[in-house]
């Protein structure tokens, strides 16, 4: 298994590969496209989460299509969004969700399955660009919400979009979780096992976690909540830890 995002660049410059072979083979622009397109799609197929066919599939005609519409550019252009996608997702978080954001009212009912009281520290573990925070904010007014990014870019513009959160531009793999008396991440299937393993060393009994769509294998959640989209809430109460075990 290839680390994300290889998958998706070897599917798209396989596409390329295709695409100009055929074209240099005397293949007209319409049928190389399509048969090169209908290869990106089929390799889509072969990730798991939807967000990655998505993007496998989607790579090689979207790259097409700008190239088509910039072939008049510098060429040093290109290093531009380049240099903004490295300060948006650097390498460092390729093990970890992409940036998707948390949809609006996910959720509505939180507070209702797990109760905090007025003032409780809550944690977005990897806040993107803060559409978790305001969600957060929605469902609990009378808490303090936090939240840590590790890219330096989104970590300073969701400073300026949610400025009444507590925002730290750092590694949520090596935050404290102890302070909080809840931890909402929205992350991905492959590092579920990694976040529950953090929890119940460092998460006070009693304290929550609440998962966006991926539940942690082989633990039972206290709730499910389903939601529009095919979203689900997962929502996880640690419980008190057996003598003479650290977590």
């Amino acid at each position: 298994m290839l680390a994300w995002p290889l998958p998706a660049l070897l599917s798209w410059g396989l596409a390329w590969g295709v695409f100009l072979a055929l074209r240099a083979a005397g293949l007209a622009p319409a049928p190389a496209v399509v048969l090169a397109a209908s290869l990106g799609l089929g390799l889509a197929f072969l990730q798991v989460p939807r967000w990655r066919r998505l993007m496998v599939a989607l790579g090689f005609p979207l790259s097409l299509l700008i190239t088509a519409r910039s072939l008049e550019l510098p060429a040093w252009a290109w290093l531009l969004p380049l240099l903004l996608l490295a300060l948006a997702y650097p390498r460092r978080s390729w093990g970890d969700a992409p940036l998707f954001p948390t949809p609006k009212n996910a959720l509505q009912g939180l507070a209702e399955l797990a109760p905090l009281p007025p003032q409780a520290r809550i944690l977005d573990a990897g806040c993107g660009l803060g559409h978790g925070l305001r969600e957060l904010r929605r469902a609990y007014p009378q808490a303090r919400v936090e939240g840590i990014e590790w890219s330096l870019l989104l970590a300073w513009a969701v400073r300026l979009l949610c400025p009444w959160a507590g925002i730290r531009r750092g590694d949520m793999w090596a935050q404290d979780w102890q302070p909080f008396q809840m931890v909402y991440v929205f992350q991905r299937p492959e590092s579920m096992e990694r976040v529950w393993a953090k929890a119940r060393k460092e998460l006070a009994p009693g304290a929550w976690l609440v998962s966006l769509d991926f539940p942690v294998q082989g633990q039972g959640a206290l709730a499910s909540l389903p939601l529009p989209r095919g979203h689900c809430l997962w929502v996880y109460r640690l419980a008190p830890r057996a003598p003479g075990l650290s977590g």
